[in-house]
């Protein structure tokens, strides 16, 4: 997504085509895209820059939200997924897409509808297998009991803990892949958000309520934490957001994204043995829910999505 728009600035298309080659040279193998990322534009980066080299990666993509107009839609109608599926697989230069996520639950459309869609598409053979995004678990059991789910990917972080309310569970339990995203807590845990100032316009945190200036003093303090334990560990404060998160279940997959190549290195070499439980806990005591401050979205947002939350701090 960062590649095409969201956060800061996005590269240009020759600098993209040089990222993705060079995510697969140091050996990625998972590529994570969406209808919505850039109104088609990430898919077709794809598709033109590592099309050719297709055998090499599972590729995942999205439909039931996308650009109209110029507007951000969630439409989760059956005609709408066969639409955008097909128009996805164009742009992205294959005959499959190896995971097809809801992107998010269109709550006019009863999710069974929407999953069965997703169910033709596999029998189809435009898809290989499906998922859901941003659902809480009662979501995922109704849809499971539709066609197998192979992955949810929801937020889940450090400072966003709302998984642990359900989700982490019910996947575990159903062989269902959690996969996270914004593992880094859209940059802020990596140390790549220095104030409120520095986020350009357009670029999506200013309207989070954890990035507003009052919020962001308070979380920053909860990263020179982080980066004090990393310190003491030897790995950077990067690499210890992605060994915690392995550490919650080796169903547990982390999605972190970049613009720079530097950050895919010292992302692929995150530390995949468990922490010690200590060190755990003393992270988990950090961020526990209620010390991060400012929600996850703003409300409007919020409405827009099907996951347990913790309450505000």
């Amino acid at each position: 997504m960062v590649l095409s728009h969201a956060y800061g600035v996005p590269p240009s298309a020759e600098q993209g085509a040089r990222v993705l080659n060079a995510a697969l040279d140091l050996g990625y193998d998972h590529f994570d895209t969406a209808t919505l990322y850039g109104g088609g534009r990430n898919e077709t980066l794809i598709g033109e820059a590592i099309g050719h080299r297709r055998d090499e990666y599972l590729l995942a993509s999205k439909c039931g939200m996308g650009m109209v107009e110029g507007k951000r839609v969630i439409d989760g109608r059956p005609e709408t997924l066969r639409a955008q599926v097909d128009a996805s697989l164009t742009r992205l230069k294959t005959d499959r897409i190896d995971l097809y996520y809801l992107h998010r639950w269109d709550k006019s459309v009863p999710i069974e509808e929407s999953v069965g869609e997703l169910g033709r598409m596999v029998e189809a053979g435009k898809v290989l297998g499906i998922g859901l995004s941003e659902v809480s678990a009662a979501t995922l059991r109704k849809a499971h009991a539709v066609h197998p789910i192979a992955a949810v990917q929801n937020e889940y972080s450090l400072w966003s803990r709302n998984v642990e309310l359900g989700v982490l569970d019910a996947t575990a339990e159903l062989g269902v892949a959690l996969v996270a995203f914004s593992p880094v807590a859209r940059g802020l845990l990596a140390g790549g958000v220095a104030s409120f100032e520095t986020l350009v316009q357009g670029d999506i945190r200013r309207s989070m309520p954890r990035f507003q200036p009052d919020n962001l003093a308070h979380n920053l303090a909860l990263f020179g934490q982080l980066r004090a334990e990393a310190d003491r560990l030897g790995v950077t404060p990067a690499q210890l957001c992605l060994q915690w998160l392995y550490s919650r279940g080796t169903h547990v997959v982390a999605i972190p994204g970049t613009t720079a190549l530097d950050h895919l290195t010292e992302n692929l070499a995150a530390p995949t043995i468990p922490l010690d439980p200590a060190d755990a806990a003393r992270l988990d005591a950090i961020f526990a829910p209620g010390n991060v401050a400012g929600a996850r979205y703003a409300s409007a947002t919020q409405a827009e999505i099907d996951t347990e939350e913790f309450a505000a701090a």
